[in-house]
């Protein structure tokens, strides 16, 4: 007998099994719910070169290699802004090395991977990212070059002015990408900042600072021991010199000697110093000496003349020089005559003592002439001046001595104070009379003259005892008649 199992509900439905799960066999200790994992890279060796190619490590990327891609960001960073610091050649040597090491290491890590093939898309998106960068590269290399050339053309002409202004150009792109080619522009920039500060000096020597100009040719000179400063430095000097001569022509002349005798440095700066010396100094020369006539410094003239006439003895300014030359020496020799003079305040005294020569003076001749009364000239300061001139147009110099007693004229009777009758006798008086040519400062007149005068006053003036003795009182017509024949009058 059959019928359902014990304790089974006769109404129930019977038991199906379910049916097989086709994702494989239900496990109630698996965990649903996450992402799959990705299927593995299949890299291009060629689209990982290129891609590093970049120094972006975008190569390390599309390997998975995000570990490789940062490290190579940072060497590449460190590098890059090495070359930024020190602009120098070797640096940018170090990021060739780099970018070929990581071209080479991307492209050898991908052809190592096993699903290593050839990836259209991935050789596109490669060429995207680097062909932009290497161009960008190269354009800015380029403008480098371009501004680098700019700076070299105006250094080879001269100016400094068109050198700054093209470096100017210069941005943080061409320091990053080309640092040694703006690193050679800012040295050019360097040299004529230093120039500029040598012209400034160059500029205070002008004034007649000359400790200003030896430091302005020194820089010079230093600028100069830099290569290919030639140009830039000849323009400089050249821009000096040219503004020689300057206004003062003794000023001038100090200068032209020290550029003559005491610019230091190299051939190229001494010769182009020298040459300009030799240019201005004659004319300075001339014009120094003009300056010293002009405050009757006769002898500082004179020698400037003469320096002319010993250094530059064919220059055109020669004749000029020589006739200089004699005219201070005529107004040398006239203040010698006029000190002598004035000094005469005896027979013996100055010129009188020690007679001398102006070789102007008008020659002398016996007859009506205008003198100069030297010695002692208190009876001849009464003379007109119609007969006197000055030692630069007089021919005669007149010198007196004392006044004596001369020939008697007449003895008066007259009573002293104490009622007592004596006798008085009047003399003329004898003045000691020599006579100079000054051209020749010779003797050509020597007499005695004697001065008449009144004589026996009705009122007679004196101190202490009667004198036995006295002196007539000249007039000024007496003065005339003594001394009219000395003078031709």
């Amino acid at each position: 007998m059959t019928g359902p199992p014990p304790h089974e509900d006769p109404d129930r439905p019977p038991f199906v099994p379910p049916e097989p799960d086709p994702a494989g066999p239900w496990d109630p200790g698996a965990d649903y719910g996450r992402v799959a994992p990705r299927e593995p890279r299949r890299p291009d060796p060629l689209a990982v070169a290129v891609g590093n190619a970049s120094l972006l490590g975008a190569g390390y990327l599309v390997l998975g290699r995000r570990g490789l891609f940062w490290a190579a960001a940072v060497v590449t960073a460190a590098l890059l802004w090495l070359t930024y610091a020190t602009a120098e050649a070797w640096c940018e040597l170090l990021v060739v090395l780099w970018w070929a090491t990581v071209v080479a290491h991307g492209w050898w890590l991908a052809r190592r991977h096993p699903a290593a093939g050839p990836r259209q898309r991935q050789r596109l998106l490669a060429l995207a990212l680097t062909v932009p960068v290497l161009a960008a590269a190269g354009w800015v290399r380029f403008d480098a070059h371009g501004v680098e050339d700019d700076v070299a053309e105006a250094r080879a002409d001269g100016d400094c002015g068109a050198a700054v202004a093209a470096q100017e150009e210069v941005a943080f792109r061409h320091r990053l990408v080309a640092a040694p080619l703006a690193a050679r522009g800012d040295a050019v920039v360097g040299a004529c900042e230093r120039l500029d500060t040598a012209g400034g000096y160059l500029s205070g020597g002008l004034t007649g600072d000359l400790d200003s100009l030896e430091t302005g040719f020194r820089r010079l000179g230093a600028v100069l021991g830099e290569s290919g400063n030639e140009r830039t430095v000849r323009a400089t000097l050249d821009g000096f010199l040219g503004r020689l001569p300057t206004d003062d022509g003794c000023l001038t002349v100090t200068l032209a000697d020290w550029l003559r005798e005491h610019v230091p440095g190299p051939g190229d700066l001494t010769g182009p110093a020298s040459a300009t010396a030799a240019r201005i100094a004659p004319q300075a020369l001339l014009d120094c000496a003009a300056d010293f006539m002009s405050t009757e410094d006769w002898p500082g003239a004179r020698e400037r003349y003469q320096r002319l006439l010993d250094e530059y003895p064919d220059d055109v300014h020669a004749d000029a020089a020589r006739k200089g030359v004699r005219k201070a020496g005529l107004a040398i020799e006239l203040d010698r005559i006029t000190e002598l003079v004035a000094t005469a305040d005896s027979m013996g005294a100055g010129y009188c003592g020690k007679p001398a020569r102006y070789s102007q003076a008008p020659a002398y001749r016996k007859g009506r002439v205008r003198a100069v009364f030297a010695g002692d000239t208190e009876y001849t300061d009464k003379l007109p001046a119609g007969w006197r001139t000055d030692t630069a147009h007089t021919s005669l110099v007149v010198c007196t001595g004392e006044a004596k007693a001369g020939d008697a004229v007449e003895t008066c009777q007259y009573r002293d104070h104490n009622g007592n009758i004596g006798s008085v006798r009047f003399n003329k008086l004898a003045i000691r009379v020599k006579g100079y040519a000054l051209r020749t400062g010779k003797l050509v007149v020597d007499r005695t003259v004697q001065l008449g005068g009144e004589s026996c006053p009705g009122i007679l003036r004196y101190f202490d005892a009667l004198p036995s003795r006295m002196a007539v009182t000249p007039s000024a017509g007496d003065v005339r008649d003594a001394f009219g024949p000395v003078v031709g009058r």
